[in-house]
């Protein structure tokens, strides 16, 4: 007992060896206590027949005498020392105490045909099967659910969470396995050394992670995850969407969960601001809401951070583009052409945005700006930028418009815009209209053309009063490119177009298609056949690709 020296906090300074006890002497310290608690722990439960007590109680009761007793010697009795003071308590009142039962008798073990015929207990059915017919995955798994929930009462009785809280995660998992090794024993529950590893792991979780969610988080194969409340949980994988068998317990669980992940980020939600967009540590996209405008519990979505770079040349070997058209659009990323990438919910925009990106040259002073900052941007001299809900008071709200004017007065080469669909605009096509070449941005748009219209109703949001043709004109001089991305009923993300911006016809804004992807047939897989043509037409932007010595390359691609 008491053998561990495992420190509770941050508190680990450098003269933490000179308040400290070594393990001898802290074993003297934990005897000591134990003999001068036995009374005030007895006075305690004088009224009580310990014998009916359930042991949650008891934990709870004597756990409060040593807190209370042991609070100022937090220097020497660390977490796990305090939950052996308190079992070595429950053990000495309930079996060696005055209050404690007579000892019976012992009782014979059955013999083998009476374990044949007695019936299975509760107790048994949690244990794992040794039927080899029948032993399988799922009920392994569902064992270790129903375990977990059986003792996680007890473990957490047994457990100072506010002290748990500052341990890392390595060292909370050593000592929560000793106390879920202590409560197993205790209840008769069987688990082997695998089992107990996960229940110690789904209880960490719980603790210091997003519950149910953690298992789906690091499945690399899953892009997407949509709780529809408590037990209704989606997954992408292969950009089709599947029921998990993850659930929650309920819609507290959820909100719980959805507070954990806003207030990392310094937001919150509540009834008073009951949707938030938020991210995760690793930087996966989140957006959560609640009742009363979720109307079947809390929502939460959340769209995974991509552990590997996706590339140009990764999209290619993907077949999601053509080696024509990567060497393309690696060239008009060169050549600082401002491109707008235009595609429906979950098509890849951000991901084609990440690529893009990575041919910007490392000199070059990169400014983002998003609502939930997502961007992987591998350039050293970057400044990410990220709006700012409202506060209690209804005042402090930095929009996406506040941060591209602000942009404009931090010496940028490129601004790039996580997503356009407001009156910020205005201010992203000034900012190409005056010097600052290659930018880039995203738009809700099933075609080209249509993100033109977006853009110039986006125009309109801003209030300012301008007729339509100057509106185009601005969006002609300022815009060079639209890259069109669409997630195709097979699950498979494809560039669709891509589409240079020429200039002005009268009123109209005038285009032309590079590249268009053309669908024949759907194979026996289940995927869909098709080709990306080349339109034959001349680039716009060739003599800027000259200017970066680029052309030649870009003409032998046509």
């Amino acid at each position: 007992m008491g053998s561990a020296t495992v420190s509770t906090g941050p508190a680990a300074s450098s003269d933490r060896g000179s308040k400290n006890v070594n393990l001898r002497d802290k074993g003297a310290v934990l005897a000591q206590y134990l003999e001068q608690l036995q009374p005030k722990v007895l006075a305690a439960f004088e009224n009580d027949d310990v014998s009916i007590l359930p042991r949650p109680e008891l934990a709870v009761r004597i756990g409060q005498i040593v807190t209370t007793e042991t609070d100022e010697d937090s220097n020497t009795l660390n977490l796990l020392d305090r939950r052996n003071l308190v079992a070595d308590l429950i053990r000495w009142l309930i079996h060696d105490s005055p209050k404690a039962p007579p000892k019976a008798a012992p009782v014979a073990p059955p013999t083998p045909a009476a374990k044949v015929k007695s019936e299975p207990t509760a107790i048994d059915t949690l244990a794992p099967s040794h039927d080899t017919a029948k032993s399988s995955e799922p009920q392994i798994s569902k064992t270790v659910e129903t375990t977990k929930a059986r003792i996680e009462p007890h473990v957490m009785d047994r457990l100072d969470v506010s002290a748990a809280s500052r341990l890392p995660r390595d060292e909370l998992s050593v000592q929560l396995g000793d106390i879920v090794n202590e409560v197993l024993a205790e209840q008769k529950i069987r688990l082997n050394s695998i089992e107990q590893k996960i229940v110690v792991d789904l209880l960490l979780d719980d603790m210091l992670g997003l519950g149910p969610l953690e298992p789906l988080l690091s499945d690399d194969s899953i892009t997407d995850i949509m709780i529809n409340g408590p037990a209704q949980i989606y997954v992408e994988r292969s950009g089709k969407l599947e029921l998990s068998n993850v659930t929650f317990r309920d819609n507290d669980h959820v909100l719980n969960i959805a507070r954990r992940i806003v207030s990392v980020i310094g937001r919150r939600v509540d009834e008073t601001v009951p949707l938030v967009d938020a991210r995760l540590q690793d930087g996966s996209r989140v957006n959560i809401i609640i009742p009363p405008l979720a109307i079947d519990g809390p929502t939460i979505s959340i769209r995974k951070f991509a552990k590997k770079s996706i590339t140009l040349d990764v999209m290619k070997h993907q077949h999601n583009i053509s080696d024509q058209m990567a060497t393309v659009l690696k060239i008009a990323a060169r050549s600082q052409l401002n491109i707008l990438i235009s595609g429906g919910t979950g098509s890849g925009k951000t991901t084609l945005l990440n690529a893009l990106s990575q041919m910007i040259d490392e000199r070059e002073r990169i400014v983002t700006i998003e609502d939930a900052a997502e961007l992987q941007l591998q350039q050293p001299h970057v400044v990410r930028l990220e709006t700012r809900p409202a506060n209690l008071e209804g005042t402090g709200e930095i929009t996406m418009r506040d941060l591209v004017k602000n942009s404009l007065r931090m010496r940028p080469d490129r601004i790039i815009l996580g997503e356009v669909r407001g009156s910020e605009a205005v201010d992203m096509l000034q900012a190409m209209n005056t010097g600052h070449d290659g930018s880039l941005g995203t738009v809700h748009a099933n075609r080209p053309r249509e993100a033109l219209t977006r853009l110039e109703n986006m125009v309109g949001m801003a209030g300012i009063n301008l007729p339509a043709k100057a509106v185009r004109t601005q969006i002609a001089a300022a815009l060079d490119m639209i890259i069109q991305i669409s997630r195709m009923r097979d699950g498979m993300r494809r560039i669709t177009h891509i589409t240079e911006v020429i200039g002005m016809e009268g009123d109209i804004i005038t285009t032309q298609d590079l590249f268009v992807y053309e669908f024949e047939s759907e194979g026996l897989d289940g995927l869909l056949k098709g080709l990306f043509k080349s339109t034959g037409l001349r680039p716009h932007f060739a003599a800027k690709a000259a200017y970066f010595g680029l052309d030649r390359r870009l003409l032998e691609c046509m």
